[in-house]
């Protein structure tokens, strides 16, 4: 008698019947069929890295950002219609403001849990680009953007981008004033581009700025378009990733071929439920202890006020820096007006997002490797790779400095030109030097690799 038949036979004669689990996957294998890939699925081998959370704590953010977000869309009206303000906040009371900003204040001050879901979400959205940036940042110092997973690096570039996107739309959604004021900027980035600007920001913004239906056009590419293809770029990067398998680290047993670490069941599946819920709970209490984003504070939005020290939220400091750093320069070709504003918003995030989309090939190009790779390199391997890195995401660093300048220069006591013209010489010189030494100490950790 086989094992299989033994076993039932002893489950029957002592009445312990199998589990509903057990019923349930012998129902889908007499019905479906497959049990062995099933099996074999189930065995899907996970490297043991920490390195390979941070995709899972972008994939789980989008999750919280998925459902914070319905309980937000239960309360949001995207109406900029004019109404009185009679709610609970009392400095705020009869003023006038758009039906939007009105609906932002009761779900912070009279919904229960409003204003702490609101406050989750806008974490869960900073983290997510955090974690996205710093999971590239892996990628590309490790080279696990090399074949055959090319593809995979420009899905998560793209995602970077739509993620972007999305959080200056849902920062924008509440119609404050500094909200209005992102607003104001984006317009005039969208009405700089040559021939096609003023009616790209015509048709986008439902007219010219100031205008009246920018909240109703936004919100439904907010909570359905761009989510949708963040959905889609998620659910291809992880069809790519399990069919690919996983890249690992250098270590004793594991080659392109063989890989080394914990299986899906139960393991790892374990492990990743407990990895979800620990994130939950952070970006919970990030929601409950740490104000963000006070709307109250700023006001509704009016064309005829600014307020001071606005910054955009983290991931677009950068492009901020780059606006308040380039120096004025209109320039006149033929007929047509270049803003200023031009080259640092337009044409800087190409120059700079380029040459990320074509690194797979121009690193292939140089290198001349175009072998299948599972096995990671140690950033140290490629010092040239490293010293590029380095140079790169100090020139982003000082951008992002320089969009907080006025916040900077206020709360240390700095002169603002002196402060700006500093910027403006580091954001120069500061990345060739530290791509330099980067590249040093790198060479000589390489050197240390090849001799053992």
């Amino acid at each position: 008698m086989s094992e299989h038949r033994l076993k039932k036979s002893l489950g029957r004669a002592f009445g312990v019947a199998p589990s509903p689990a057990r019923r349930a996957a012998r129902w889908l294998d007499r019905n479906l069929g497959g049990s062995s890939i099933l099996r074999e699925e189930l065995r899907h081998i996970f490297p043991d890295s920490w390195a390979f959370f941070l995709g899972e704590i972008a994939l789980y953010c989008f999750i919280v950002l998925v459902v914070t977000g319905i309980f937000l869309a239960l309360f949001f009206h995207a109406s900029q219609a004019v109404v009185v303000y009679h709610g609970s906040y009392h400095p705020l009371a009869g003023v006038p403001m758009s039906d939007a900003y009105s609906s932002v204040l009761d779900l912070s001050w009279n919904v229960r849990a409003g204003l702490l879901v609101r406050q989750v979400h806008h974490w869960a959205a900073l983290v997510f680009v955090a974690a996205l940036i710093i999971h590239l940042m892996r990628m590309f110092f490790t080279g696990a953007y090399r074949r055959p997973r090319r593809i995979n690096w420009l899905i998560g570039l793209s995602l970077l981008l739509l993620v972007g996107f999305n959080g200056l739309m849902g920062y924008s959604l509440p119609d404050d004033l500094l909200s209005g004021t992102g607003l104001r900027i984006a317009f005039s980035i969208t009405e700089s581009i040559p021939f096609i600007g003023p009616t790209m920001a015509s048709v986008l913004f439902g007219g010219d700025f100031p205008t009246t239906g920018i909240i109703a056009r936004i919100y439904p590419v907010h909570i359905f378009l761009l989510p949708a293809a963040i959905a889609g770029l998620l659910g291809a990067h992880l069809g790519l990733l399990w069919l690919q398998r996983h890249t690992e680290f250098p270590g004793p047993g594991r080659d392109d071929r063989t890989m080394v670490g914990s299986p899906m069941v139960p393991q790892y599946a374990l492990r990743t439920t407990g990895y979800f819920l620990l994130l939950a709970g952070v970006l919970t209490a990030f929601g409950a202890l740490l104000q963000i984003n006070p709307v109250w504070l700023y006001g509704p939005f009016r064309a005829t006020d600014a307020t001071t020290s606005a910054q955009p939220d983290w991931h677009m400091g950068w492009l901020e820096g780059a606006v308040r750093m380039f120096p004025g320069w209109d320039i006149q070709i033929g007929g047509f007006l270049l803003p200023a504003i031009f080259w640092p918003a337009v044409i800087l995030p190409g120059l700079i997002f380029t040459p990320l989309f074509l690194w797979p090939w121009l690193d292939w190009m140089a290198m001349r490797d175009n072998q299948f790779v599972n096995v990671l390199q140690y950033p140290t391997m490629r010092p040239g790779r490293m010293a590029i890195g380095a140079g790169f995401f100090t020139f982003l660093t000082v951008l992002l400095v320089g969009g907080g300048d006025d916040v900077f220069a206020n709360v240390f006591g700095w002169s603002l030109p002196v402060l700006l013209r500093t910027l403006q010489i580091l954001v120069i010189v500061l990345p060739p030097i530290v791509a330099a030494l980067t590249y040093a100490i790198a060479r000589r950790r390489s050197e240390r690799w090849l001799v053992s």
